[in-house]
Order: structure tokens, then sequence, then C-alpha cells
């Protein structure tokens, strides 16, 4: 079972918190607000009310021991990266940090955040991608250039193989699965044909997604 830090209950901090208990994982929460933690499901996380911005706060809170801290403070940027510096001081495996601008990107990664979470603008731009583009369906970032895309075949590529339209070489993206009839099937095969009614999952930069499906 994965363990996982969350450092302030705001918008994020409890959504996160809400989809990360439906997967049975280990959660901590903290906030300096005791009305931000009051109403937390106590069989699934643990609760606690301090200061985060205290080294020794969060040298109680075991950090090192968890999987994944997150720094869910959207509103008080120096709190974010007082925290953000502390839990990489204290050995924290790996931090997430929110941002809402560049240059709170650049501070935070300096300070020891291995990712950086802008919640208003990935949100922003996973809904653009989505509806813009005539054949993407849903996305997964997975890197700053890099993205798990849900996409439709082309209609010239409907019939051919992947061997075929040499599509690694020619498109730059690598295919890992295809979905079927709401099933998801890992991809293995250079003779796979493309048919019009399936899906596929491809792996890629954005860039060069983009280049297909605009």
């Amino acid at each position: 079972m994965k363990s996982f830090l969350i450092i302030g209950m705001g918008s994020l901090g409890n959504h996160l918190c809400d989809e990360l208990s439906k997967n049975n994982c280990e959660i901590m929460i903290a906030d300096i607000d005791p009305a931000k933690v009051e109403n937390v499901n106590s069989a699934v996380v643990t609760a606690r009310v301090c200061d985060c911005t205290n080294r020794g706060v969060l040298e109680t809170l075991g950090v090192e021991d968890f999987d994944v801290c997150f720094v869910c403070i959207e509103d008080y940027f120096q709190a974010c990266l007082e925290i953000t510096d502390l839990l990489k001081e204290l050995g924290a495996k790996k931090i997430y940090s929110t941002a809402n601008r560049q240059i709170e990107e650049k501070f935070l990664l300096r300070s020891g955040a291995d990712r950086i979470i802008y919640p208003e603008r990935d949100i922003c731009r996973r809904i653009a991608s989505v509806e813009c583009a005539q054949h993407i369906f849903d996305y997964i970032n997975i890197a700053d250039d890099y993205s798990i895309f849900e996409i439709e075949p082309l209609k010239k590529w409907i019939g051919k193989t992947v061997m075929e339209l040499n599509f690694r070489n020619k498109y730059n993206l690598n295919i890992i699965a295809y979905k079927k009839n709401g099933q998801i099937v890992p991809f293995f095969n250079a003779n796979y044909v493309f048919n019009e009614n399936e899906h596929l999952l491809v792996l890629g930069n954005t860039k060069d997604i983009e280049k297909i499906v605009k």
C-alpha cells in the first residue's frame, strides 16, 4: 500500500485526498486550520492540525516514510516554498508542489520539488486539448512534454498494419495499447491492423500528437 502526505486542505488537497482514499492508500493530511481537517473521514485518513512551515513539526510527521508528499497550498506561495524546502531537507522521497506562475515553478524546483502542479491551468489544458482536437478523447500528462493520449485512428490508417505505416518512425509515437468496447488491450504486435471502431493509447511528445490530430 502506497502512503501519501497531503499538506494543505484547500480545494486541491480535498479532491486529492478523496481520489487517493478510493484506492485504499495510506493518507495523512495536515493543515494549520482545524476547520479544514475536521470533516475528513478518519477511517482512511490520519489528520494533523499543525504549522508545516515549522521544521520541528515536519520532523514529527516522518515525511521520509511517505512515498509521495503533496504541498497543496494554493494561495500562499511563501509557505509552499518553505515547506517544499524543508521536505527536501528531511528526506522526502518525492515532492509535488503547487504553483500559479512560471516564476514560482522555478523557485519550487530549486527548493526540491520533483513535480509542479498548476491546478487551474492543468484542468483547462486538458479540457481544451480534448474539445478542440478532432481525434483526442482523453489524455494523461506524465512529464512536462510527454503524455499518454487516447485517440481514434485516422481514416488513412484504417485497414493497414503498424508495420505498413512505419508508425513509430513516421509519427515519433509509441502505441502502448488499444481500446475496444471499453476494454484496454496491451499492444505488442507490429502486425496489428487499425480498425475504425477502436481507440489507441499512444505515448509521445505533445507536439507530435498535435501534428496528427489537428
